[in-house]
């Protein structure tokens, strides 16, 4: 027997890889497939089905593209409603994988057709659960996603009693494999591990407490944020269907001279630059959007770029097709090539460039008492802006950057000085600030980390101003 999670960190997305005795099963796959097909062919076994837990908002999934490579059957809980081919198991149904046995769960919640999957080791004895978006390392799915006309109050009410009836009563050393770790959004609050145990929850989970129905439906849907806008898009797709990975890979791996990039870009396609944030901001081709490679690349891009907007793209050399599948992984397809020779091209080239002044958070403490056209944009989210932030701060979150009636509260003759957390997100922001026409712009490294850290930097807390 043999589990292997194979974990994506900048989604926050765990797959897993199920063989025994020349039989193999996929949970959850990611849109690009070459890794599980290569795992079936380095053990010698038959991918024999595909089980997703549900139709997943933060990603499109591989189960189409697994399947018509494969020819295994797709796998879904009861209630499933799906425009291709799937197999709606019932609730306990059963299905062997060489010599284990996987059980099917029902447990609606997250969504309606949310399903668990109990795996019985070689010897018949359950041995781990495969929980998807229904139980995490210490939270449970959100029940404010695609829940068609069902009320988040609705589905809490289903989580709870699947957390009762189904869940826990599962002895204590079973191990729970969710589908997310720590940073994802289908979830309030999850832990810092990618497994765990049945017992571990039971004691340490908010959501597996003693408490009644009322009490657990008022505490798992309080303190729920706004979704990224591309979940609704990725659970359409997922349920819907979706265009082969290698016709976008023949779509987008098409190298462009400098001319004929710039034909693109005329004709109102956007240019996505996917090379590190620190690198970006010592030059790259005007109206450049940055989101590196380095960051939650995928998340950011299907919250920033419109699902069907055309791109091209501008990498480091030989990540042209890593761009491409990133994000395909979030229901972007629309690539129309990439910048041959990369952003060098473009200087080799003698075409106009623009940069982004990064300065450390001793030049932001300097310029704050001289200079009275001063603004700090802080771009984390409002729950990090309210625990500190710096003194008369404006906080325009990231995920709202993208909408220029949100930037127009920013006066764009001041002087901008701009910063998130750690520096990511703020290289993020200060390309759609540049592409919206805003130029007084500089990019505090390191963030509010190193800000807060500073002297002479007042920081306002909810009970204080610390200088």
């Amino acid at each position: 027997m043999e589990i292997k999670q194979l974990y994506t960190g900048c989604l926050s997305e765990a797959a897993y890889f199920i063989s025994s005795d020349g039989e193999a099963a996929v949970i959850d796959p990611l849109r690009d497939v070459d890794a599980y097909l290569k795992m079936a062919e380095e053990n010698g076994v038959k991918i024999k089905y595909i089980f997703e837990t549900h139709f997943h908002a933060d990603f499109v999934s591989g189960h189409l593209e697994l399947s018509g490579k494969t020819g295994a059957p797709i796998i879904y809980g009861p209630d499933t409603e799906a425009s291709f081919k799937v197999h709606v198991a019932k609730d306990g149904e059963e299905f062997m994988v060489g010599k284990l046995k996987i059980k099917v769960l029902h447990t609606p919640g997250h969504t309606l057709e949310s399903t668990c999957y109990l795996l019985h080791d070689e010897a018949g004895a359950p041995y781990c659960l495969f929980t998807g978006d229904t139980l995490f390392v210490g939270d449970v799915g959100r029940p404010d996603l695609f829940s068609g006309n069902l009320s988040k109050e609705d589905l809490a009410g289903m989580m709870y009693e699947t957390l009762q009836h189904k869940i826990k009563p599962l002895n204590d050393n079973i191990i729970v494999y969710p589908a997310h770790g720590p940073g994802s959004s289908c979830g309030k609050a999850l832990g810092p591990e990618t497994f765990s145990t049945i017992g571990t929850q039971k004691a340490n989970n908010y959501a597996m407490q003693d408490m009644t129905k009322e009490e657990f439906i008022k505490t798992v849907t309080s303190g729920l944020s706004a979704p990224p806008s591309y979940f609704p898009v990725n659970a359409r797709i997922n349920k819907e269907g979706y265009d082969s990975l290698d016709s976008v890979f023949d779509k987008g791996l098409q190298p462009l001279t400098v001319a004929q990039f710039k034909q693109k870009v005329a004709d109102d396609v956007w240019i996505l630059d996917t090379r590190a944030a620190t690198t970006f901001t010592q030059g790259f081709v005007p109206d450049s959007i940055s989101i590196g490679l380095d960051g939650r690349f995928a998340e950011w891009a299907g919250t920033l770029i419109p699902n069907k907007q055309a791109l091209v793209l501008i990498t480091e050399p030989g990540m042209e097709k890593e761009s491409i599948t990133r994000l395909a992984r979030v229901g972007i397809d629309n690539v129309l090539g990439y910048l041959d020779g990369g952003y060098e091209a473009w200087v080799l080239a003698g075409e106009r460039i623009d940069l982004i002044i990064d300065i450390e958070p001793d030049e932001l403490a300097m310029d704050i008492p001289h200079d009275n056209l001063l603004e700090v944009i802080d771009v984390r989210k409002p729950s990090e802006f309210d625990i500190a932030h710096v003194k008369g701060a404006i906080n325009v979150p990231l995920d709202t950057l993208a909408d220029p009636l949100n930037v127009a509260m920013i006066d764009e003759n001041n002087n901008l000085y701009v910063h998130c957390a750690g520096g990511y997100r703020s290289v993020i922001a200060a390309s759609l600030l540049k592409r919206q026409g805003y130029h007084n712009l500089r990019n505090v490294l390191g963030g509010f980390s190193k800000i807060k850290a500073e002297k002479g930097v007042p920081i306002v807390t909810p009970d204080k101003v610390n200088i």
